[in-house]
């Protein structure tokens, strides 16, 4: 029914025929046509009374959102680990790690940020297993990391940089993974404001680690079953990703089906959704190694080096970039492609990056994106470690440029 003032008409299948139910009708009084549109699809074209009524089709909700996203369409980290929960690819355990070290990325990108201001930069005077001096900011987020891991209750086994071995987890409940990490990559950049990050890697559950320190176990016994557990090779990933603290906070992680990129709002203090299935370019014309150390190094690389400077037949030779922090120059090689290279050198016989912590992780995430990481011989992921804190060569970013550095390093 219409009234002249509204000229609305809500119809039912009961008051005119061949029209879907639940209709609003626009009426035309000049021409006598009445307008209606449905929830349903509806192709009814009904004449009578001395004119005519016209339904127009619209889609349904579901088809409307597989053409366009709204406006206001927002994607959280917890979000979407719920919905990779839900399709099967993690577990609900793993979610909760997850979730866990996103927050403790949180708490650090405050820390960096706030450094200056809080008397956290310079060195805090101590000396970690590898001999570096120790960041203010190093120990203090290390000790976030580790607290956000424990507190989950779903983290067995936790190695870090900081540590000179695993630890186990005693506030452990269910799942017991394995989580390597590097708190701070890059912590030497914190005085300056450059960029910073974190890294980490998570392993299966492995109940050998947790054993019952009493009269047959001893702690050097359960140190010792912590590192046969954590020194697995990077092919043995369930997860792995950053955080990258500078212009923005970016957390970037894959579960081994793609990479995806999250940037923190510090509106709503969340990770939301930023970057699908990153895919790294298959060739770049950006390098980024040391060349500080361009002396100490092999003539083989030295040669690749030259060769990437000489503009050749193009006219134009790579370009250098060089951050000095692997989280910061990873993430530019990520999105524009090229290489990043920490080499031996005759002070160092096998690089300063970590293994474990640092090549394994990002070696994951880049063949996820399609690129490739290796030692200059072997592929990352497919080398054993031997000890916790060991270190290797890494050459890493675009499938083409790793390949040409091979074939110069063979």
């Amino acid at each position: 029914m219409a009234t002249a003032a509204s000229h609305v008409v809500i119809s039912s299948s009961h008051s005119i025929s061949r029209l879907s139910p639940f209709q609003l009708c626009i009426l035309d009084p000049k021409s006598s046509f009445l307008s209606c549109t449905s929830t349903r699809r509806s192709q009814a074209l009904v004449n009578g009374g001395g004119g005519g009524v016209r339904c127009m089709a619209v889609e349904t909700a579901s088809e409307a959102a597989k053409t366009k996203k709204a406006g206001y369409e927002i994607q959280t980290l917890t979000g979407w680990l719920l919905k990779q929960e839900q399709a099967g690819v993690i577990d609900a355990e793993l979610t909760i790690v997850i979730s866990s070290i996103s927050m403790a990325c949180k708490q650090i990108a405050v820390l960096v940020q706030r450094a200056g201001i809080s008397n956290l930069t310079g060195v805090q005077g101590a000396v970690n297993v590898q001999g570096e001096d120790q960041k203010k900011l190093d120990v203090v987020s290390n000790e976030v990391f580790s607290n956000c891991l424990k507190w989950s209750g779903r983290t067995g086994i936790i190695a870090s940089e900081e540590e000179d071995v695993p630890v186990a987890v005693e506030e452990s409940y269910s799942g017991n993974y394995i989580v390597v990490f590097d708190p701070l990559d890059g912590s030497s950049n914190i005085d300056a404001a450059v960029s910073t990050g974190s890294i980490f890697g998570i392993y299966s559950p492995n109940d050998e680690c947790l054993a019952d320190i009493g009269d047959d176990a001893t702690l050097d016994q359960v140190k010792q079953r912590c590192v046969v557990n954590v020194c697995q090779p990077g092919d043995n990933l369930l997860a792995a990703g950053y955080c990258m603290y500078s212009s923005s906070v970016i957390f970037v992680l894959t579960l081994g089906k793609g990479v995806f990129a999250f940037t923190l709002d510090p509106m709503y203090g969340e990770f939301l959704l930023t970057q699908e299935n990153i895919q790294i370019p298959k060739a770049g014309k950006i390098y980024a190694f040391n060349e500080g150390n361009y002396q100490l190094w092999d003539g083989k690389l030295k040669k690749y080096i030259d060769d990437l400077k000489d503009p050749g037949p193009s006219g134009k030779p790579y370009s250098a970039r060089y951050i000095g922090s692997l989280v910061g120059d990873f993430h530019r090689t990520l999105l524009y492609g090229g290489i990043y290279g920490y080499p031996p050198d005759k002070k160092s016989k096998n690089g300063k990056l970590r293994l474990l912590y640092e090549c394994a992780p990002m070696s994951f995430i880049v063949e996820q994106a399609g690129g490739k990481g290796s030692d200059g011989s072997r592929r990352i992921l497919d080398i054993e470690p031997t000890e916790i804190h060991q270190r290797v060569p890494l050459y890493i970013g675009s499938v083409e440029e790793v390949e040409k550095l091979e074939k110069y390093l063979s």
